[in-house]
C-alpha cells in the first residue's frame, strides 16, 4: 500500500497543474445569404456541411424539400429558385440540426447517419444511442 501511494504521488507531480477539461461548445453555423433577382444564394454551404459533419448533398435535399423550391449546388454555394430571407433559411438549418445532427439522448453533436435496410438511424458516437430519423 505504501508503494502504491508513492507511485500515486509521483504520478500526480508529473501531471499538468491545469485541468484537462475541454468543453467545445457546439454552435449551429450562421447562414450567409444573398439575393440575385429571383434567386437566393446560400454562400456558406460547404462551411455548414463541414461543421455539421454531413454532406452538402444531404443538406441541399433537406433544404429544397422543406422550403418547397428547386435549387442546385454550385462551387460550395446553394442556389435556390425564389426569394427567401436569411431567417427562413436559418430556421430550416436549425431544424435540420435538431433532426439529423443532435443526439436525442445526450444532445451531443457527435453523431453519424447510418442506413440499415430502408431505415436511416442517427447513431451517437458519444453515448452510443441509436434512433431512427424521420424522412
Amino acid at each position: 500500500m505504501e508503494e502504491y501511494l508513492k507511485l500515486l504521488d509521483r504520478a500526480m507531480e508529473k501531471l499538468s497543474q491545469k485541468p484537462i477539461l475541454r468543453k467545445d461548445r457546439f454552435e449551429i453555423p450562421k447562414v450567409s445569404v444573398t439575393r440575385e433577382g429571383v434567386r437566393t444564394i446560400l454562400r456558406n454551404l460547404t462551411q455548414i456541411a463541414k461543421t455539421l459533419n454531413r454532406s452538402e448533398d444531404q443538406i441541399y435535399k433537406y433544404l429544397v424539400k422543406s422550403l418547397g423550391t428547386a435549387g442546385f449546388i454550385d462551387n460550395g454555394r446553394l442556389i435556390f429558385q425564389g426569394k427567401f430571407t436569411e431567417e427562413e433559411i436559418q430556421k430550416e438549418i436549425n431544424e435540420y440540426v435538431k433532426i439529423y445532427v443532435l443526439c436525442k439522448e445526450c444532445n451531443a453533436p457527435d453523431t453519424e447517419l447510418i442506413k440499415e435496410e430502408r431505415v436511416t438511424f442517427l447513431r451517437c458516437l458519444a453515448c452510443g444511442a441509436k434512433q431512427p430519423v424521420k424522412g
